[in-house]
């Protein structure tokens, strides 16, 4: 089969190109660096021409990004692509606005669908981030989130997730929440990280309104920042707080564990 895979640069897309490859896939990556661009409907049928499965990654740090993904969908369905593998997350609703809007647009426009529902990324710790951005200069992760805790997980067991739902004989018409195997406040991953590492970090709990500065401050959208900074609320009021056993239901083996991440990335 040939699959596409947008997004191919980036935490998910990598690992998911090389598990698509190794299982005899053809795999088409989709990225700025390949020619791809969201906002160019030029470079579109390049990317879907010939292609039955399709992972699909919304661009990223658009606030509303439906209207650039619908037509796309749109036009991959008439070239028949029939499945797509949709990265949405765990905070995010069916028709909710930005990610939620696309998965609507999924829903309406493909006959076989899955939609990940991802927890926070574990790569947030160690990638280009604010969060690892904090860690680096500062020793500090800054979040509004208090006490809440979040079910942190590896973006390799997402990748994993979605060839599984790639690859299947069928995926039904589903949505996957995926969870790493424990939750914990950002206090505890900072502790995790400052043992794993040697490296003291500290976690220190802000406003939302602050929070939404720094990200503006870091180089975001204004509206963007202001999304994130409201996830971060949520958060504080349990949203994330679950684990779920999506990853082993679908791969066969269980999440990685945010120490053991921390400990493949960093030490040293």
């Amino acid at each position: 089969m040939k699959v596409l895979v947008t997004g191919a640069s980036g935490n998910t897309g990598r690992p998911l190109v090389r598990l698509l490859s190794e299982a005899g896939a053809t795999v088409r990556a989709a990225s700025r660096r390949t020619g791809f661009d969201w906002s160019d409907p030029a470079t579109h049928h390049a990317a879907v021409d010939g292609v039955e499965r399709m992972y699909l990654v919304a661009p990223v740090g658009v606030a509303e990004p439906e209207p650039l993904v619908r037509p796309f969908l749109e036009r991959a369905r008439e070239t028949g692509v029939r499945r797509v593998v949709l990265l949405s997350s765990s905070a995010v609703a069916t028709g909710d606005p930005g990610l939620g809007r696309v998965d609507s647009a999924v829903r309406e426009i493909m006959p076989e669908f899955a939609v990940l529902r991802p927890s926070w990324f574990m790569q947030n710790f160690t990638g280009d981030h604010p969060v690892a951005e904090g860690i680096r200069t500062r020793g500090e992760i800054v979040t509004a989130t208090g006490e809440g805790r979040v079910a942190f997980i590896d973006a390799a067991d997402i990748a994993a997730s979605a060839a599984a739902l790639l690859l299947a004989d069928e995926c039904g018409r589903d949505e996957h929440v995926i969870t790493g195997p424990e939750a914990i406040s950002y206090a505890e991953a900072a502790a995790i990280y400052s043992e794993v590492t040697g490296v003291e970090v500290r976690h220190t709990s802000v406003g939302t309104t602050d929070l939404a500065d720094r990200f503006v401050a870091a180089g975001y959208p204004a509206d963007f920042a202001a999304a994130l900074a409201a996830l971060d609320e949520g958060i504080r009021h349990g949203s994330e707080d679950r684990v779920t056993g999506t990853v082993h239901r679908l791969t066969g083996r269980p999440p990685k564990p945010l120490r053991r991440f921390l400990a493949e990335q960093l030490r040293r």
